[in-house]
Parts: C-alpha cells; structure tokens; sequence
C-alpha cells in the first residue's frame, strides 16, 4: 500500500544540515541535564517510599505537600490517581540522606496529624490492617467466645479479613452503616467496631519502598540494559549487513536516547523503571525502521552494482517512504490516544515513545543513513590508501 506516489527527493544532501541540527540539540540537551536541573530520578533509582491515598474528599495537594516536606529535605512528589473524582493521590517521598528503610509509616502519621487532628488514639478503620482488627476482636472477644487468643483468633480472623476486603473494594469508608454490607461480622462484632472504632479522612490503598543502595543497583542494572541492547544492535546490523551501516543504525539510537531524555529532563518528568522500559521499546522500535531502509539499500546494490552508493541510498530512502510514513503514522496514533486519554500513570511512559517516534523516524533517514555512508567512504579511502602505498612497494 502507496499513499505518496513516487518521490526523488535528496534527502542525503541535506546531511550536513541535519546532523548539525541534531548534534546542537543533543548538547543542548547534555548542558541542561548537567547544568540545570538534570533528569528527575523516581524512587526506583534514588530511593524512597510510594504510598497510593484515597481521600473522602478533594485535597489540598498544596497542604499535603508542606506536609511530606517535614519527612525530608526533597521535594515530594504529589500526582493524581485515576479519575478526578475518586481523590487519589500517590505520594513520593525520597528517603532522608543515607537512611534505609520504609517510611510509609512516618508518611501516615504525618497525614493523621494534619487530617484527623480530633482522633487521638482512636482505632480507624480506614487505615489499619487485618492483623491489628483481629487484635481488637480478639481482645474485647463481642461474641463471648472463651477461647485463648490463638483460637479467638482464628474465629475473629475472617471478620477482619472480610471487612478489609470491602475496603479495598471500595477504597475508603465513609459511614460506619457501610459496615452492614459485611456479612461475615456477627452482630455483636458489628455493634462493637461501631462504637469502637472511627472513619479518617483518607485510606492507605498501597505502598512501596526502595532503599538508597538498592536504588543505586536499579540505576546502574537501567543504564547497562540500554547499554547491552544498543550494543546487541550494533552486533546484529553488523552481521546483517556491514559495519558502517551498524554504526549508523547506533548512532541513531543513541541519538534517539538522548533527544528522549532531554525532552524529559526538560519536562521534569519521573525516569523510573517504566521510563526505562519505555526507552528499552523505542530502542527496538528505531533500528526496525533503520533496518527496513537499510534492507532496501542492501537490495538495490546487488541490482545496481558499480552505482554510487550515496545515489543508491536517497533512491531506498524513497522507496520505503511511504512505508516508513504509514507506520510511523499509525503507531503515533494509537501512542497519541495513550498521552491523551491513558490517564497519569502511563502518561510518561507514553510521552516517551511519542518523542521516541517522532525522532527514531527522523534519524532513521537523516542520522543513520548519512552516518553509514561517511564510515563507508572513510573505509573505502583507507582500502585505497592502502592499495596505493602496496603499488609503490612492487
């Protein structure tokens, strides 16, 4: 399928133009990652801890963020969860200098003291775990049961886990006569959570820690998998085809890479481990449009023997135009949908590979194409002056 007709454009000719364009953009880029405020590392690769809350109503994310400011000296990250209406906000916090360990705890208490400053020591549902409701039952035992602890245990267990489970069903509590709906509570159990027990303002849906070492381990582990797989490439265009157009087709991927990861720094966008898988598509993506127009040109130089191979490759260029803009095309597309309407949580990893396209198509034909055949002539000078010096010698 053909939606351009054919072309004869010299995109070749424009190399110089383009890879000038491309270097300032790269050092641009490098100068404001290294002189500015750099890429913003997730809690995957700094360390720190993540905790997802569900409000009972809209916060103040601007409170809320003077709050986690007293936990560390970081600046926390505050990013809505799902739809609007359902109150859900994740909350980054960066671990303090040099301290390992979960702060989802810290994190909670800090919350309770500025949301239900008139609770006290009051048990709230909302936030506590199966074991500690279980611990409650068991210790005023509603039912009369007799039993010794590990026993009450055993029959108090399924209440809490029951009354947990609409919880997380439903995310928060916001009347105690929700409890109601829990059939598995007896009626005594029931009426004591009742009159024990208090609704806060928000409810802990999850959490996740990294340490700073172990941060450090993800941060070198991301940077060796983009490493490998830009190398592996380089291998495989190599074997494939010939050297100059595995350098090209490398160069354009670390052209890609940097491009994408200036747009994020830019942006201050999280880099975590999605961004990493992110980068790790648009890697796979770019060298399969290199590899199409580089498969052309291997074709018309076994039809074309003796041509000028800077003539041969504007010629394959194209030819796979009109592939190249109808694949290209139709990714961006579904990748557009995702930023626009795949809400917050992949929104960076959509913006990624929307970057990632955008420039992997452009380097496609104006890096890796021009870089193949500056390292062609450079061999083919070197054969020559080679072959020069041996006729001297006879």
């Amino acid at each position: 399928m053909r939606i351009i007709g054919d072309t004869n454009i010299s995109f070749l000719s424009y190399r110089r133009i383009a890879l000038t364009l491309s270097l300032l953009v790269i050092l641009a880029g490098l100068a404001y990652e290294l002189l500015g405020h750099g890429l913003n590392l997730g809690i995957d690769f700094v360390g720190g801890t993540q905790v997802t809350v569900k409000f009972k109503n809209a916060p103040d994310l601007g409170k809320l963020r003077d709050t986690m400011s007293d936990l560390t000296t970081g600046t926390p990250a505050l990013q809505r969860f799902d739809e609007p209406d359902k109150h859900e906000i994740l909350i980054r916090v960066e671990n303090p200098e040099g301290e390992e360990g979960d702060f989802t705890a810290p994190i909670i208490t800090l919350l309770h003291r500025d949301l239900n400053p008139g609770m006290g020591d009051a048990f709230d549902l909302n936030t506590k775990g199966s074991q500690e409701l279980t611990d409650l039952l068991v210790a005023a035992d509603p039912d009369g049961t007799g039993l010794d602890k590990e026993g009450a245990a055993e029959y108090y267990g399924p209440m809490a886990d029951a009354v947990l489970a609409l919880r997380k069903e439903r995310g928060i509590f916001t009347s105690k006569d929700e409890l109601d709906d829990v059939a598995a509570l007896s009626d005594n159990a029931r009426a004591l959570l009742k009159e024990r027990v208090e609704l806060g303002e928000f409810a802990l849906l999850g959490a996740e820690s990294v340490g700073p070492s172990v941060g450090a381990d993800l941060q070198e582990k991301a940077q060796l998998a983009i490493f490998f797989s830009l190398v592996g490439m380089l291998v495989y265009i190599w074997l494939r085809f010939q050297l100059p157009f595995g350098i090209g087709a490398v160069v354009a991927l670390f052209h890609d890479v940097l491009i994408t990861l200036s747009a994020l720094a830019i942006t201050s966008r999280e880099i975590n481990l999605s961004t990493i898988a992110a980068l790790l598509a648009l890697v796979g993506y770019s060298v399969n449009d290199t590899v199409v127009v580089f498969d052309r040109v291997r074709e018309n130089l076994k039809l074309h023997r003796g041509d000028d191979l800077e003539e041969v490759m504007n010629a394959s260029i194209n030819q796979t135009l009109s592939r190249t803009i109808i694949t290209s095309g139709t990714t961006l597309m579904v990748v557009l949908s995702l930023y626009i309407f795949g809400g917050e949580v992949i929104n960076t990893f959509a913006f990624v590979l929307l970057v990632g396209i955008m420039v992997g198509t452009y380097s496609s034909i104006f890096v890796a194409s021009p870089v193949a055949l500056w390292i062609h002539k450079l061999l083919e000078a070197r054969r020559e002056r080679k072959r020069k010096r041996g006729g001297r010698r006879r």
